[in-house]
Formats: C-alpha cells, sequence, structure tokens
C-alpha cells in the first residue's frame, strides 16, 4: 500500500494533469470570424484598433452578458444597447481615425483607421 506522501503527490499531480487538460480545451478565446469584425468580450473590444479602407462596413458583436454600445466620440454612429450575441453595424464611407468607446463603459475603448 503506498503511503501518504505518494498517494497525495499522485493525486495533486493527477488533478494538475486534468486542470492544464482543461484550460486547453475550455471555451476558446473570442477572436472574430471576419477580419472586419470586433469582438466584445470581458468587457474590452477585440481587436482595439482596425484599419480598413473607405466603404468597409465592420461589425462589432458582443459576447459578454453585461449589455455595451458603440459610440463614436464625434458622435457620427451610436448604436442602442448591444445585449448578449447582438450585433451593430458601420459603413465607413470616408478616410480618417475614428475613436470609438462604449457608451454604457466609457475606459473601453478602440480606434477604427479608415484610408
Amino acid at each position: 500500500m503506498p503511503s501518504p506522501f505518494f498517494r497525495r503527490a499522485f493525486i495533486l499531480s493527477l488533478g494538475s494533469a486534468l486542470l492544464t487538460a482543461a484550460l486547453a480545451i475550455g471555451s476558446p478565446a473570442a477572436h472574430a470570424q471576419d477580419p472586419n469584425e470586433i469582438i466584445i468580450k470581458n468587457f474590452m473590444f477585440s481587436p482595439m484598433s482596425l484599419t480598413v479602407k473607405a466603404g468597409t462596413t465592420v461589425t462589432w458583436k458582443n459576447m459578454d452578458g453585461e449589455p455595451h454600445s458603440v459610440v463614436n466620440d464625434a458622435g457620427i454612429f451610436h448604436s442602442a444597447a448591444l445585449d448578449q450575441n447582438d450585433t451593430y453595424q458601420f459603413k465607413f464611407d470616408k478616410p480618417g481615425v475614428y475613436n470609438v468607446n462604449c457608451g454604457i463603459h466609457p475606459y473601453m475603448k478602440a480606434t477604427i483607421t479608415v484610408q
């Protein structure tokens, strides 16, 4: 019969291996499926900066359980509150730099550069 020390070491090793495996195959990180898509997850825009050509439509998708909105600081566009899995789109026709934040959580920021 193994000693309590070896039994404890075995259980700790097994637990560590199971935790590592769970983290490796657990929920995937939120990444945009479309190069012109910005994911809202963990109270962040991802990516936080995006460069597109004039005429491009950008889509924001809220993956958080909390509502968020998409607001341009110059007042050019403003979404309604987006619940989980809701999307908002805006077509950028004019070149320039557009600063974006969440109207509900203003510390969430992103920048869209239109060429």
